[in-house]
């Protein structure tokens, strides 16, 4: 391994650009490559050097593995950063970009294997005793027997895609009559989504909070955890809201599951930044499965304890060793992250496109956008919806729940229905307040907050003439300042 002195950022959006600026930071040259559709992209003119990877649909242009590696050696790079999403989890690009000669700064396509199969990382974790959620750890080929293990456990079970993610594949059973079918329904998903229809079942437990723990670890089997985030606030199993700490551990189960979460490293001899996703209910917590990449939430994590995760990533790949210890790390304060998504809550939250006519971030201390648009940037169906990320950091979690509404309150976006409205709602929901809450929050509540804007909304045709608007969401209107600092009467 050669010292890292140019990279490669095999990715887009936000999580391109932050790459980019720790490179910039580390005095390491950038290089990116885009799509048809992100040819005006911030991260494409904040690189040093770029290059055209394709059309727009990413199968042409952001997961073209031969070509992004073809031109990684064009352009004399020395490593490669997978970012999240696309490739990041992909063994065989991370087996082809080591063995093309380069770095890929991430964990070895081993651990990337082993862990991105729910069922091979569950028998991989058994052996070191961490608790994993009861039911049938093996893909199941015989319904009979499944039907038997689901009795054994007891109703409700879950059935998941082994190698799925973001919900797909996974169905909740709440009765033997149901089984069959939905067994049918998660098979049929899991090839059509993954092309592996491998599905296994565990039970289902009703009330848990989603907890994760960020680990890192270096070539040398030093492993360190970076305490835990609460990604409870889900839509589709899907994130919508993360804070870290989390308000419901004490330090004792802290220190099991960092420990725990440091076991499931080891398990595989993972190196780099990673993941160990745990589900959490009537104080016990239970292995979910591993991430093995940077997670779009990670910048909670950099509020509390105050290291760059991206910079570390790259220390790693650079084969140094970590330069501290577990007893060096301190939580500091509190940080709450919502995802800000041109996503539709009034409609089940389904994605919304179009051109972004006013953009317009909150600043000051304690508060980061990690975003990656602009005023006039349109948001396409292309790839995944999230507009940005906003994150505040506060002393106490009460302090941050209001520097985060105040954010949202001036945090301008007009043109796509955004997920801003219901992200002040659960910050201001009581159960959210008080810590009280699990991954049903969405469900449980989703109606309260449709009605709670039914007197609220704010029509203003004047505002939307000077922006020449030919239609104004009533919704969005609400997070519009009344004398935008960038407005033109034109």
């Amino acid at each position: 391994m050669g010292n890292i002195k140019k990279v490669l950022v095999a990715n887009r959006g936000e999580i391109a650009l932050r790459v980019m600026k720790t490179c910039t930071k580390m005095n390491i040259k950038t290089v990116a490559i885009f799509s048809d559709a992100d040819q005006k992209a911030p991260f494409v003119k904040y690189a040093d050097e770029k290059i055209h990877i394709g059309p727009s649909p990413s199968n042409k242009s952001y997961l073209n593995q031969d070509l992004i590696i073809k031109s990684a050696i064009d352009y004399d790079v020395d490593a490669i950063h997978p970012g999240y999403g696309f490739l990041s989890e992909n063994f065989e690009f991370a087996q082809k970009v080591i063995d093309a000669g380069l770095i890929f700064i991430g964990p070895s396509p081993v651990a990337i294997q082993v862990m991105g199969d729910k069922l091979s990382a569950k028998k991989t974790v058994s052996k070191f005793k961490i608790p994993l959620v009861p039911g049938l750890d093996e893909e199941i080929t015989d319904l009979d027997l499944a039907m038997n293990t689901a009795e054994n456990i007891g109703f409700p079970i879950l059935i998941k895609a082994s190698a799925g993610g973001g919900g797909k594949g996974m169905r909740i059973v709440h009765h033997k009559k149901e089984f069959k079918q939905q067994m049918e329904r998660a098979v049929s998903e899991a090839e059509k989504s993954f092309g592996n229809g491998a599905v296994f079942i565990e039970k289902y437990l009703e009330k848990p909070r989603h907890i994760e723990i960020q680990i890192l670890a270096d070539q040398y089997g030093n492993v360190v955890y970076l305490f835990e985030r609460d990604c409870s606030v889900q839509r589709r199993h899907q994130k919508v809201i993360e804070e870290a700490p989390s308000s419901v551990l004490s330090e004792k189960l802290r220190k099991e599951m960092g420990e725990a979460a440091c076991k499931v490293a080891k398990s595989c001899n993972y190196h780099g930044a990673g993941t160990v996703e745990f589900i959490f209910q009537d104080e016990q917590f239970y292995f979910l499965e591993m991430n093995t990449r940077l997670q779009v939430e990670h910048p909670v994590t950099e509020m509390i304890t105050g290291l760059d995760l991206v910079e570390q990533q790259i220390i790693i790949a650079n084969n140094q060793r970590l330069n501290f210890s577990q007893s060096d790390l301190k939580i500091k304060g509190h940080s709450i992250e919502v995802r800000v998504c041109a996503e539709d809550p009034f409609n089940n939250f389904l994605p919304d496109t179009g051109v972004i006519e006013l953009y317009e971030i909150p600043q000051g201390d304690g508060v980061r956008v990690d975003d990656c648009t602009y005023q006039g940037a349109e948001v396409s169906i292309y790839y995944d919806p999230m507009i940005s990320k906003l994150i505040v950091h506060a002393n106490s979690r009460v302090e941050a729940i209001q520097k985060m509404i105040n954010a949202i309150n001036n945090y301008t976006i007009y043109g796509v229905k955004t997920t801003l409205p219901f992200c002040k709602f659960a910050l201001n929901h009581p159960d959210f307040r008080n810590g009280n809450f699990d991954t049903r929050f969405v469900n449980l509540f989703i109606e309260d907050f449709k009605n709670s804007f039914s007197s609220d909304l704010v029509m203003d045709a004047g505002l939307a003439a000077i922006f020449k608007l030919e239609k104004l969401d009533a919704i969005n209107v609400s997070y519009l300042p009344s004398k935008p600092n960038n407005w033109k009467n034109s």
